[in-house]
């Protein structure tokens, strides 16, 4: 291997929950070379989809340089949202998804979104329960980790940051809450004027600075 070349590593990860929201635990296997390691934890109180994103976290967490990595996952929740862009898209407009819902899972998605601006990452769906060796196995990690006594607090899932405030839409040139893109300004007939986003054609009434909350145009 070359100097410059990073080291290539596979890892595989699951996640899982007894119900769910409840008891959840995370396995992973990472493979580098002829080198194999097995971690595995959990909540008392968590949901499945936090397991699935924390264990892409932990696995991540485990490399001491920055690498190719190749990560596996069952979660199709977790591969589209980093291989399709949702995630960075998310971040642009500050974890909204839309004008009055914010994105689930904050905290993990704002730690996994940082280690792969450090790792050059691939994520790849794997589909669960069909025999993957490697799969299963992170499976089972999974289950034996939930089970366990005295399971730590997930203390972000179990203790939320209180709620914030969509941005108010004031001026053009800020990013649609949609797609990021900067609105203009426009007029029309409903309004005196409105902001206008060129890209997905989102409309927004303006919102006077410091109004009511409940006064505030939305999204239309």
């Amino acid at each position: 291997m070359m100097a410059h070349e990073k080291k290539e590593v596979v890892i595989y990860t699951d996640g899982a929950c007894e119900p769910n929201p409840g008891a959840g635990g995370y396995g992973v296997v990472l493979l580098f070379e002829k080198r194999r390691k097995e971690i595995s934890g959990g909540f008392r109180l968590t949901t499945n989809n936090r397991m699935e994103i924390y264990a892409a976290i932990k696995g991540l967490e485990l490399l001491k340089e920055p690498c190719k990595v190749t990560i596996y996952s069952d979660s199709q929740y977790l591969v589209s949202a980093m291989m399709e862009g949702w995630v960075e898209k998310w971040k642009k407009i500050n974890w909204w998804r839309t004008s009055k819902e914010r994105v689930i899972n904050i905290d993990l998605w704002e730690k996994l979104s940082a280690l792969c601006e450090i790792h050059e990452v691939t994520f790849i769906w794997v589909k669960g329960h069909v025999g993957n060796p490697e799969n299963e196995r992170c499976d089972k990690l999974s289950y034996v980790a939930l089970e366990q006594k005295d399971l730590p607090l997930d203390e972000d899932y179990e203790n939320p940051p209180p709620e914030v405030e969509p941005v108010k839409m004031t001026h053009a040139g800020q990013p649609c809450r949609k797609c990021s893109t900067p609105v203009i300004k426009l007029k029309s007939q409903k309004f005196t004027y409105y902001l206008f986003c060129p890209s997905c054609k989102a409309s927004y009434a303006i919102e006077a600075e410091g109004q009511d909350n409940s006064q505030q145009a939305m999204l239309f």
